[in-house]
């Protein structure tokens, strides 16, 4: 029988490689650390990468295997999620990890400025009826940007067609040009490329991609979820951008057509069609 939530809790109070510090906490206990991940956990001085809401640590845990010279953190406020993955990074010795449960609205408490170089966000909850919430809104940018390396990668990868609308209209609308969008990441894969998708390419045709981790990490990793979904039909879409550490952001205004599923096997219960 596996192990309840209490007793999952109570596993991480011991883990080495587990930081917990929701509202109720951080509020009342400075987080120390901050601005030295690399020197007080890591002991190296490798980039450091972020997943946020990483549910079961699958892509942080993934990641951290296949890429030894970056330093990944997992951050989720789920914390019975989090231990599958704390666990396992535990089992295999991966000093290259650690997790964090915390709320993503307060994530610069934990990060100082130019501390991160990536920024993973893995099938996120699109957050159709409240813009605000969605982790590529401008409400989050400007929270990364706190600590992010100016020009720092972010990575989108989503089953929503929704949230990447969204995300290619907000890009857009601030100016900042995608290094690569694509709707179908494995479509592409099997060379099944069509117009509007791809890699974006500079004025002399070289291709602009940053990346630490390159464009190849996108799917060399498939999560549980993600391969339901590929299963049911899904594509999967895929966007990498650079975040600017200066410049006003603001939202796009325009009405995006809405998912016809909440998420797997559920329909949407919203009558409306379009959301902005």
């Amino acid at each position: 029988m596996g192990k309840g939530k209490l007793a999952k809790f109570a596993d991480m109070e011991t883990y080495g490689n587990v930081f917990q510090y929701p509202y109720s906490v951080v509020s009342d206990v400075a987080f120390d650390m901050r601005g030295k991940w690399r020197e007080q956990y890591f002991g190296n001085g490798n980039p450091i990468v972020l997943e946020l809401g990483c549910g079961k640590g699958e892509y942080t845990v993934g990641l951290a295997r296949k890429h030894p010279e970056c330093n990944f953190i997992g951050v989720d406020i789920k914390g019975a999620r989090m231990w599958t993955g704390a666990t396992q990074a535990l089992a295999e010795g991966l000093k290259n990890v650690a997790f964090l449960r915390t709320n993503i609205e307060i994530i610069d408490r934990f990060f100082s400025a130019d501390e991160v170089q990536e920024i993973w966000l893995t099938f996120s909850d699109p957050q159709m009826k409240n813009p605000r919430k969605r982790l590529t809104s401008t409400y989050f940018l400007e929270r990364y940007r706190r600590f992010l390396s100016d020009g720092g990668i972010v990575h989108v990868k989503t089953d929503s067609n929704f949230l990447y609308t969204y995300t290619t209209l907000m890009l857009k609308h601030n100016g900042i040009e995608p290094l690569i969008a694509t709707d179908d990441l494995y479509g592409e894969e099997r060379g099944e490329r069509r117009e509007g998708r791809g890699e974006y390419f500079g004025e002399r045709g070289e291709r602009r991609e940053e990346s630490i981790l390159r464009r190849e990490a996108a799917s060399e990793i498939q999560t549980y979820y993600e391969k339901m979904w590929l299963e049911r039909g899904l594509n999967i879409k895929y966007i990498m951008f650079g975040l600017p550490s200066n410049g006003e952001l603001g939202e796009p205004d325009v009405e995006i057509p809405l998912d016809e599923y909440r998420s797997y096997h559920r329909t949407k219960r919203s009558t409306l069609d379009t959301a902005k």
